[in-house]
């Protein structure tokens, strides 16, 4: 079997995988980046000018393929007729989930993962979050602090440009923020009527968003064409393709590998530390292993964890790095849906300008100060306000030259608020290997069972109440509320299943993600998450991957690698 040898190893080439190789390579380590997917190119893969008209479905896509290939994933609102090949195809990565129990599990196998499509919403977490856990007793307590994570904050922030306003809220701590993009007059109207009622309790702002306003670090400010989850040509949003990647590789020090799926990570018995990883070639299906003197593992929270438990070896039989028997529970992703929408009079003479990637956000008020009788922790609402273009013509009543020129002028405007909230940490809610499935490439198939519990669904309940407030309280009429039932997944804010903690006894990794059985090991995604917070959670993977990757490094210097 043929064997190459570099200094640090990076599974994954996403949100966490792009900063690993890119601060590893600039602390001088020789480092690979396995990805599982093919290389993006830029120019020809990035279709977010192209227009429906020149599409052969103009837009729709092919129902047929689409259910057929891709049954999951075009539940996400981005797998479309653009972006549809950003999406894994779901016959040849299949799962299972136990019966009553859907988990809808969205992927991108391809250079730059789901940093092409993500939301980019970016939100630093507070010790609210970091200390919730020990405050209820759900879960374990998280073994790092604020304070600990803070300076990563900033230094991931300056690094992909963070557009935003600061609002001093303990809760949702501000950050380095380039300017805000502005808000509608719609949404400055219902900001005002909360401030007015319930002063600094309830706030609204714009969301802080991933997306620059003005030229940072060779990117071009955003244009406003709106369609961010198709690709950005002028790298305007942070994705590991535009920012990370380019800057490991201005290093000469990385080497990057599409088409590497990786199936296991190797364990050598004598020293106790991991010797590199198993990789399928995913076009010749030849296998191969690559050896290195630190594993990063960031393909992803499901996905990483999933090689960890196909990683068996004497020393762990169910699963590297799994003494503690944590490996793959704590599943979390946040529940969203529950919210209110409806419309505001006047303001006929003012219209927006482009289509902003960005919305605004209402940052958690529940259980801050005080304890609601219902549910512990708290959610967050996105939203925003805008004027009804010319498809409000497919529900409203009319016909003729007349109703067809009505529909050239902008409609009313509109406002709605949207819940995102915490999921509490439930070793039942857990991944398992099929052991029948397996997926194209013979590794075994993940079996999801995971569910909302009556806390989540209360949070949900109160989402509709309070949206509804805030829009009455602005003079917003026609309010219409609303709870979806969205099944875990489909935010796909997933986290959890190889859980960072303070007792080795039960949890995978250290407060520097640092496995507590395999020193040379680190998993940096989503899947170390202790708990969930109610916050987008994707900055707090790229700091807590960044530091991680300072202290490895550091640790390998003293020879403690």
């Amino acid at each position: 079997m043929r064997r190459e040898r570099y200094d640090a190893i990076v599974v994954g080439s996403g949100i966490a995988g792009g900063w690993a190789a890119k601060e590893l390579c600039e602390r001088g380590l020789r480092t690979i980046v396995l990805e599982a997917g093919r290389d993006i190119d830029p120019q020809t893969d990035y279709v977010e000018h192209v227009q429906p008209w020149q599409l052969r479905f103009r837009g729709y896509g092919d129902r047929r393929t689409l259910l057929r290939d891709q049954p999951v994933q075009e539940r996400c609102y981005a797998c479309d007729e653009w972006g549809s090949k950003f999406f894994v195809n779901d016959l040849e990565n299949p799962y299972t989930t136990d019966e009553g129990k859907p988990f809808l599990w969205i992927r991108g196998r391809h250079v730059g993962g789901r940093s092409i499509m993500w939301g980019r919403q970016v939100y630093r977490w507070s010790d609210l979050d970091f200390e919730a856990n020990l405050r209820d007793g759900h879960g374990v307590d998280w073994p790092i602090r604020y304070a600990d994570i803070a300076p990563w904050y900033d230094h991931v922030e300056r690094f992909i440009g963070v557009s935003g306003n600061p609002e001093g809220l303990d809760q949702l701590p501000d950050g380095q923020f380039l300017p805000p993009m502005p808000l509608t007059c719609a949404e400055e109207h219902v900001r005002d009527a909360i401030a007015a009622k319930w002063g600094r309790e309830r706030v609204l702002t714009i969301g802080r968003c991933a997306v620059i306003t003005q030229n940072h670090g060779g990117r071009q400010a955003c244009h406003y064409c709106g369609t961010c989850e198709r690709g950005c040509i002028t790298g305007s949003y942070f994705s590991s393709l535009s920012s990370t990647l380019p800057a490991a590789r201005r290093t000469g020090n990385l080497t990057l590998r599409p088409h590497s799926v990786v199936a296991a990570v190797l364990h050598d018995p004598k020293t106790g530390r991991a010797r590199g990883v198993r990789v399928i070639d995913g076009q010749t299906m030849v296998e191969l292993e690559v050896e290195g003197s630190l594993v990063f593992v960031c393909a992803s929270a499901l996905e990483s964890t999933r090689i960890l438990l196909n990683s068996t070896s004497a020393a762990f039989p169910d699963g590297i790095a799994n003494s503690s028997g944590e490996l793959g529970r704590n599943l979390m992703d946040h529940t969203m849906g529950g919210g209110a929408w409806g419309i505001l009079d006047g303001m006929q003479d003012r219209v927006t300008f482009g289509s902003r990637p960005n919305g605004v956000y209402v940052p958690r008020f529940r259980n801050v100060k005080s304890q609601h009788p219902d549910f512990l922790r708290g959610y967050a609402f996105q939203g925003g306000g805008s004027r009804s273009g010319w498809g409000r013509g497919q529900s409203e009543p009319g016909f003729g030259a007349e109703f067809k020129e009505s529909l050239l002028s902008p409609g009313s405007w509109s406002m709605g608020l949207y819940g995102f909230g915490e999921c509490l940490p439930r070793p039942e809610n857990r991944i398992t290997l099929d052991p029948e499935r397996k997926d194209k490439w013979g590794v075994p198939a993940l079996r999801i069972s995971a569910a909302w519990s009556e806390n989540e669904r209360a949070a949900l309940r109160d989402m509709a109440v309070t949206a509804a407030e805030m829009l009455e309280a602005a003079g917003v009429r026609n309010i219409n509320s609303y709870v979806q039932d969205n099944p875990p997944g489909l935010t796909i804010h997933e986290m959890g299943t190889a859980r960072m903690g303070r007792d080795p006894r039960t949890s995978v990794l250290n407060g520097f993600c640092q496995a507590h059985d395999v020193p040379n090991l680190f998993v940096t995604d989503g899947a170390c998450m202790t708990s969930s917070a109610n916050q987008n959670p994707s900055i707090t993977y790229m700091a807590l991957t960044a530091r991680a990757a300072d202290y490895a490094v550091e640790r390998m210097k003293r020879n403690e690698l």
